[in-house]
């Protein structure tokens, strides 16, 4: 008897591990859709569609926008939209949510942010893609890294105050510029954008990172570095 309870005991160990893996596995299978279930329409650099296209009519008939009214959000629907914000007394990142919609008298009820199909309208998931896009092939501590500094951004005054404006500030990431942004996230970007966001920083509070071996900035190799993780050097 007491041999068959030790057997019970240790087969119930061994399952543990398997159903912790298991759960993992669904949880982060489910991540996107959770996310954009609770998320909030936004639109900024990159979406496009008739919500984008009502934004810039609207901004052009206030004299903030110059250009087409094509429908796709790109630099001058950008500073039009940082502009009206700065007269308005709202947050000025360049990107219309709810309270820029609602001064601007539109609806974002119907915005199709994403051009993969893909909701971009939650911080999680978009922060996901940044990480795929920018730390593809990087160690998982180095995709954690690449999301803290974009975290670390967003609390930094010189920079956007939101992880979308920083994303989509014009020439600050790569993959924003060549259109990797818009490739679906993998399970490890996914876990390592939720490690970020609970606090995770293995930068040490760093803004900046680059690959010396590629970085064609001058000006990127005047900040001082802290760390390097993976092929990625961090600093400020």
């Amino acid at each position: 008897m007491k041999k068959l309870i030790v057997i019970t005991f240790l087969a119930l160990l061994l399952m543990i591990p398997i159903n912790m893996a298991l759960n993992n596995n669904e949880q982060i299978g489910t991540i996107a859709k959770r996310y954009k279930m609770k998320a909030p329409k936004t639109i900024y650099w990159g979406s496009s569609g008739d919500v984008v296209r009502e934004a810039q009519r609207r901004l052009k008939d206030w004299g903030y926008y110059t250009g087409s009214v094509d429908g796709i959000y790109g630099t001058g629907t950008y500073r039009a939209t940082r502009e009206f914000q700065r007269r308005h007394g709202l947050g000025v990142d360049g990107i219309i949510g709810p309270a820029t919609a609602n001064k601007l008298g539109i609806s974002l009820a119907g915005a199709n942010t994403a051009s993969s199909g893909v909701s971009r309208d939650d911080n999680a998931y978009l922060l996901a893609r940044a990480i795929h896009g920018e730390a593809r092939g990087e160690p998982y501590v180095g995709k954690v890294a690449v999301a803290a500094v974009i975290l670390n951004r967003v609390e930094n005054p010189s920079f956007p105050n939101s992880i979308a404006g920083v994303i989509y500030q014009p020439l600050a990431f790569t993959a924003v510029a060549d259109g990797q942004i818009n490739l679906a996230p993998d399970g490890e970007s996914l876990k390592a954008a939720r490690d970020a966001l609970n606090g995770w920083d293995p930068t040490y509070g760093c803004n900046y990172y680059w690959n010396p071996a590629t970085a064609t900035s001058k000006w990127i190799w005047s900040r001082k570095k802290v760390i390097q993780i993976g092929k990625h050097w961090f600093g400020n």
